[in-house]
């Protein structure tokens, strides 16, 4: 009987939610966005253009990893261990090994998007080597063995080598494995990097080379010059250990910050230095300081050895490495130009190739952001260690943010549009989101065109989406930490239509790049308008617009008065030629912005958290309203109350809504402005056409509500739909239409249906004790209208209309963070978009049939998509006798004799099968051809006796080939013979020469 005497007492007489049952309530999990937990590695797949991200275990999820490809194609794959965390990943063919910090090695399968092994080993691993040509992982332990996990069978190989080290210091019998890494032209060599230093592997020979052990004579200064150590002999702990793109080289990493380039033939050093100092293992060399003044240098983090399209062309990419003073924490790069030649070149023309290199710079990364990690995107090759000729790389600094820059200039990479939408969650972290709902014919027209470089990723193809009939659009408006606004569609768990993203740059716009911590955003899709309110006090607005100057840059901002709408329209993005560029600007100097509303018929509001109340009229664009919420009476009505008493609470505005309906004794509809405070007071504003073509705005009364507002919902009286100030409203105001509407407003702690502007109408308090954190009136697809509420005990719940009364509640637990259920958002269409974690977005659906579709169905693995041949040694190389092994000659050596074909060769027998009996088929068909061409002029024996010539001519061509095959042979051999014997002269020749001083 309540919800009945609330009905009436609102004014409406009809019952909206007459024909909603309560089995129509059941949530549906439709998404995910975003990632859950802070991101620990990255890695990307050049030759299917995807990047694979690992997460930490943290009180929001387990570690897992996302694999991501273009626009939204994504798949999650979990760990079997809770409590893991991603420690490396690395692409591998069509699977995906990854090491976490439980020790365990655990092999996903691409194409089919799950996991197919896991391996506990016993003791610890801590590195892993992989290779796209080879079917196992070479484990790095902690005691210093090196294992084989055999990837196709899911199990260890009999193949096992023991502490490589042990060699070289007996005493070492246990030494832990840095890193493992395969030569880049040559398989059948493995660098393995100690603690006390690096030796290379030879399977052909079964044994370890020369050991590269980087050791200071006393007086030397090492990497960090430090001089309470650079008076002892000292061996610094390495740190990595990577070849040179061409094998020629090997670099070693160690703790003091040295960088260390050996010789692996000699086991010599060509280079010991720094980022900035030579020579730093020759003693003496160390450059004066003061005393007092020592300053450590922050270890380095991870190298790349990259190289263009020749690998003799060679660049080093450093993460750390620099003063621990500099307030800068960027990339450094060392340009080395092209490697001399090997076989010319003198030990002093190397030492000068690396100590003095072309280019040295600076790629600098986000302010205060320290890189943990790295990883560059090649164009097509996977091979040289995913280095070789790069277009871009990702950061992944402490904080777990990503950063992208262009390589190797460095230039910052916007992320829209060219990484997935999940992956602009943490780039960098989304600071506020907010919503719109736009019309689905003007959301397909809203496509902005930028200038950008080629897609970063494109592997991937989308899964297909039931249709369902939405004509309205679901847009979240997401403001990150760097000032960049950014619009999507998050969709109803249906085909996206348009799944681009818009981009506005709030930092350009405002004329500065710190300090903007964007609060508020607004947006209307049917005048094409944004609006974004700063913690500082401005008010930016954005318009789409068409950019004629479009690839020039705009000259610096000038300073902007406060207190006055100015136009910004001389700061548009150079890089963008349509889409949302700066328009006006307001500097209200009253504190952050605690509201924005955006209209579709030309008007703005904002508030501010000092009290005051802007209203723009985009006609001038013009002010028309600037005023404070103590202003207006609570019960007078009709103008403002212009005496403010300092014993009335300080209130700010914390919601707008516009809306076009008729208010209590008005014989004609308006559009009216619905305020509504901290303080609970919801003020009622008329919107009225003034002299000169302008309008403006007049107070019509308020009402109090027990708490907070936090929603305004105006509807139609009759229907209980929407009554939203829209074009089409305002257009039939001039024929005189008349909407009689009410006003839903909910509160922290209640909520009032009322026609406004000043009856109390019916009044609702929420059950329980919790408060409301989000609330919305939503349609019921064609049952009725019904509000929705999100509550802080992680509950959802329905409410019949206009009686409010409680139709059904859902625990949501698991899903949502609690701390952060005052940022969820209830859409008209029933949809609850809250935060699951730091960077991820839950999408759910209120009035569903209880499915979970969180799994996405995308197929990431394209098999068209070939590995390009593995590089291999030069002809010289061949020539000089240097023992090459093929991947399938040490698939062989590993597995032995008797294992059986891997899934990778069946797969190639079947593939040179078919390839095979397609070139018999076309052979037989062209031959039939031939015979129905010269069948009227040649019989049965003619053709029997035209092919055994045919047969006899080709034998004995192939006769004289072989002939002369075996007199090329032989020239050849008797060459190698001479030049070797020629060598030997010079060389005997050179030692008495040297002998006699000649």
């Amino acid at each position: 009987m309540a919800h009945f005497m609330r009905g009436k007492q609102a004014g409406v007489q009809g019952d909206f939610s007459a024909n909603i049952q309560p089995d129509l309530f059941a949530i549906d999990d439709l998404r995910r966005l975003g990632v859950s937990s802070r991101v620990t590695k990255v890695a990307f797949d050049p030759v299917q253009s995807l990047f694979a991200v690992g997460t930490e275990s943290s009180v929001y999820g387990p570690g897992q990893i996302y694999v991501f490809g273009r626009n939204r194609i994504s798949c999650t794959l979990p760990l079997p261990s809770p409590k893991a965390t991603v420690k490396d990943i690395q692409f591998c063919s069509d699977r995906l090994v990854c090491l976490d910090t439980q020790n365990d090695i655990n092999v996903f399968s691409l194409p089919e998007r799950k996991r197919t092994g896991s391996y506990s080993p016993p003791g610890g691993v801590l590195c892993i080597a992989t290779d796209s040509t080879l079917d196992y992982a070479m484990l790095g332990m902690a005691n210093g063995e090196i294992l084989a996990y055999d990837l196709d069978r899911m199990a260890l190989a009999p193949f096992r080598l023991p502490c490589l080290w042990a060699e070289q210091n007996a005493r070492a019998k246990s030494m832990p494995i840095i890193n493992l890494q395969f030569h880049p032209r040559d398989i059948g060599k493995l660098l393995v990097g100690y603690a006390e230093g690096a030796v290379i592997y030879s399977f052909k020979k079964n044994e370890s080379r020369i050991p590269l052990h980087y050791q200071l004579a006393q007086g030397a200064p090492g990497g960090d010059a430090n001089p309470t150590m650079m008076n002892t002999h000292r061996s610094p702990r390495l740190t990595q250990a990577l070849w040179h793109p061409t094998g020629t080289f090997v670099l070693t990493a160690h703790e003091d910050s040295s960088i260390v380039i050996w010789d692996p033939k000699e086991g010599r050093i060509i280079s010991a230095r720094s980022l900035t100092d030579v020579d730093v293992n020759v003693p003496g060399s160390a450059k004066p300081q003061e005393p007092g003044r020592f300053v450590p240098r922050t270890p380095i983090i991870n190298i790349a050895w990259c190289c263009k399209n020749d690998p003799d062309d060679t660049a080093l990419l450093f993460a750390g490495g620099t003063s621990a003073a500099e307030p800068s924490k960027g990339l450094t790069f060392l340009e080395l130009g092209r490697t001399p030649n090997y076989a010319t070149s003198s030990w002093q023309m190397f030492s000068e190739h690396f100590n003095n290199p072309k280019k040295q710079r600076i790629l600098p990364t986000p302010p205060g952001a320290e890189v943990t990690d790295f990883c560059l995107l090649p164009r097509m090759s996977p091979w040289f260690n995913g280095a070789q000729d790069p277009i871009a790389l990702l950061a992944l600094t402490s904080g777990g943010e990503i950063t992208t820059m262009s390589f190797p200039s460095g230039f910052p990479v916007s992320p829209t549009n060219q990484l997935n939408l999940s992956m602009t969650f943490i780039h960098p972290f989304i600071t506020h989101v907010d919503h719109a709902t736009i019309d689905r014919a003007r959301w397909l027209g809203l496509t902005e065109k930028r200038q950008s470089g080629p897609k970063l990723l494109v592997g991937g193809a989308e899964a297909s989406h039931p249709l369902k009939r939405f004509e309205s659009r679901s847009i979240v408006l997401a403001a990150h930490a760097d000032g960049t606004a950014r619009a999507w569609d998050v969709g109803h768990g249906d085909e996206v239509e348009n799944d681009l993203v818009l981009e506005a740059d709030v930092c350009r716009a405002v004329g500065r790049h710190d300090n903007v911590n964007i609060t508020k955003l607004g947006m209307s899709g049917a005048s094409g308008e944004l609006a974004a309110g700063l913690q500082s006090g401005e008010l930016i607005i954005f318009k789409w617009q068409t950019n004629r100057n479009v690839g020039i840059e705009p000259d610096a901002p000038r300073p902007c008065p406060t207190r006055q709408l100015i136009s910004i329209s001389d700061r548009k993005d150079p890089s963008l030629s349509e889409g949302f560029h700066a328009f006006s600007l307001l500097d209200q100097q009253d504190g952050p912005v605690t509201a924005v509303k955006v209209s579709d018929v030309g008007f703005i509001a904002a508030g501010f958290h000092g009290g005051s109340v802007i209203l723009i009229d985009m006609r001038g664009p013009a002010v028309i309203l600037d005023a404070h919420v103590n202003d207006f009476g609570v019960k007078e009505r009709g103008a403002f109350r212009r005496s403010r008493s300092n014993s009335i609470k300080q209130g700010y505005v914390t919601c707008l809504e516009f809306s076009v309906m008729s208010l209590e004794g008005d014989p004609y509809s308006s559009i009216l402005l619905h305020m509504g405070t901290n303080m609970g007071s919801l003020i009622n504003l008329k919107v009225l056409p003034a002299q000169g073509g302008r309008y403006e705005a007049k107070a019509a009364g308020s009402v109090n509500l027990d708490n907070s507002v936090i929603s305004i919902c105006p509807m139609n009286a009759t229907n209980g739909k929407p009554a939203f100030a829209t074009q089409e409203a305002v257009a039939a105001l001039r024929n005189g239409a008349r909407i009689d509407g009410v006003i839903l407003a909910a509160s922290k702690s209640d909520a009032r249906i009322f026609p406004p502007p000043t009856s109390k109408g019916a009044h609702k308090e929420w059950d329980g004790g919790v408060q409301c954190k989000a609330f919305a009136v939503t349609q019921v697809a064609d049952q009725g209208m019904a509000a929705v509420g999100m509550f802080s005990d992680n509950s959802v719940r329905g409410f019949t209309l206009p009686g409010l009364r409680e139709m059904r509640s859902e625990r949501v637990g698991g899903v949502f963070d609690r701390t952060r259920l005052g940022d969820a958002i209830v859409t008209q269409s029933g949809d609850v978009l809250g935060w699951a974690g730091p960077s991820e977005l839950a999408l759910l659906n209120f009035w569903g049939a209880g499915l979970n579709e969180t799994e996405s169905n995308d197929r990431i693995f394209n098999p068209e998509a070939l590995i390009p041949p593995r590089p291999t040694i030069s002809n010289f190389q061949w020539v000089s006798g240097t023992q090459y092994m093929t991947a399938a000659d040490l698939n062989l050596l590993i597995g032995g004799p008797d294992r059986p074909p891997s899934k990778r060769q069946l797969e190639q027998s079947r593939a040179d099968e078919a390839a095979r009996r397609a070139d018999q088929r076309a052979a037989v068909d062209q031959s039939a051809d031939g015979m129905r061409d010269g069948s009227s002029q040649e019989g049965y024996w003619a053709w029997a006796s035209r092919n055994l010539s045919e047969r006899t001519e080709k034998l004995n061509i192939m006769g004289d080939s072989m002939d002369n095959l075996q007199k090329n042979s032989s020239g050849f051999a008797d060459d190698v013979s001479k030049f070797v014997d020629k060598q030997k002269r010079n060389l005997v020749m050179g030692a008495v020469r040297s002998k006699f001083g000649m």
